[in-house]
């Protein structure tokens, strides 16, 4: 989508055909204004998708100190430690800090960036995965326009900036890297029939982690066919039924490495059902290291990406520089922690 340039409260003066100075007292709300005026105003900023200026509001004492992270959902580990990471920066230099939920719906999520851009916060953080579609690209490039026309900025963590140039920053892990380290531990002990577990294709996230996954493989001399994903998604729920289904005629795997820690909770218990042990018969590991991972049932190997620190990272480099180069890339580093559920695989079975 192209730039849009800037609506000027002389403009929104035109189209209602008053004079600026009442278009400002409409807006402001402080003064008596006939309702017919009133309407012709509101219907004319509406029409011209005006927003006042949030750097403007500041200078008269009106402008918030307000950061928004916007998730899929607060029931996640992952995502709840990102937006406490948000807040915790945010209190830290004097910011209010609001959490918006999706639940991945697109329109949920448009309301939520609009309803930011009205009442004058200064940064909007949309956190976590996506299907990087036409779609997604247009949607995200209108948000990044819309909020720097209204002196906004939008930063994306976790996700990718829809083109070149656009006034947004991003935040993310390096997921390849990650998961490629993982896989490489499961080689390493001696694995070579790994499933990754947990695949969404399309999801840019999830993606990157299969990526990792078949590119260790390469990196060990196994052949493109040793890869196999199952694309299940993600969630606890998600990660029992599809490991349950891969465990009815017996497992003709060795390892497994499920998308995320919450769908290894779900695998942890599948091979539990099913009268098999881990690491002794399979051994399992995750992504994202919740806290709970060292609590599971044996605990769980797995990537470490410190989500409260992202969330710290999105405001701490946002805020470093009030003229950030629109499209910069910050990519935070991962490693892998090394606890109870591998060990090489069990002797008399096919590695």
């Amino acid at each position: 989508m192209a730039p849009k340039g800037r609506v000027t409260i002389r403009e929104v003066a035109e189209r209602a055909g008053v004079s600026m100075a009442t278009v400002s007292r409409v807006l402001s709300g402080n003064y008596p204004v006939p309702a017919s005026t009133r309407t012709r105003v509101l219907r004319a900023a509406r029409d011209l998708d005006y927003v006042a200026n949030a750097h403007a509001r500041a200078l008269v004492g009106g402008g918030r100190k307000m950061v928004a992270v916007v998730l899929r959902q607060v029931t996640s580990p992952f995502y709840a430690h990102v937006a406490e990471g948000v807040e915790a920066e945010a209190a830290s230099r004097g910011w209010l800090c609001l959490v918006g939920a999706t639940g991945g719906d697109p329109q949920r999520e448009l309301e939520f960036v609009q309803l930011m851009r009205e009442e004058g916060a200064r940064l909007v953080i949309l956190v976590g995965g996506v299907v990087e579609d036409d779609a997604y690209r247009e949607r995200v490039a209108h948000y990044a326009q819309a909020l720097d026309a209204a002196g906004a900025r939008l930063v994306l963590c976790g996700r990718p900036a829809p083109e070149p140039g656009i006034p947004a920053l991003v935040v993310e892990f390096d997921n390849e890297a990650g998961a490629r380290a993982i896989t490489g531990h499961l080689l390493s002990a001696g694995h070579r029939r790994i499933v990754f577990l947990g695949g969404l294709p399309g999801n840019t996230t999830l993606d990157a982690r299969v990526a990792g996954y078949r590119a260790a493989l390469t990196e060990h001399g196994l052949p493109p066919e040793a890869a196999h994903v199952v694309d299940c998604g993600l969630g606890r729920p998600a990660g029992h039924r599809a490991m349950t289904e891969l465990l009815k005629d017996g497992p003709d795997f060795t390892a497994v490495f499920a998308g995320d820690d919450m769908v290894a909770a779900g695998v942890l218990r599948a091979i539990a059902d099913a009268g098999l042990r881990v690491p002794d018969d399979i051994s399992v590991v995750g992504y994202n290291d919740i806290p709970l991972a060292e609590d599971f049932n044996p605990p769980l190997t797995t990537v470490r990406t410190p989500a409260e620190e992202l969330g710290r990272a999105a405001v701490r480099l946002a805020l470093r520089d009030p003229e950030y180069t629109a499209g910069a890339h910050h990519l935070l580093g991962t490693h892998i922690v090394v606890r109870d559920s591998v060990q090489p695989p069990p002797p008399g079975r096919p590695d």
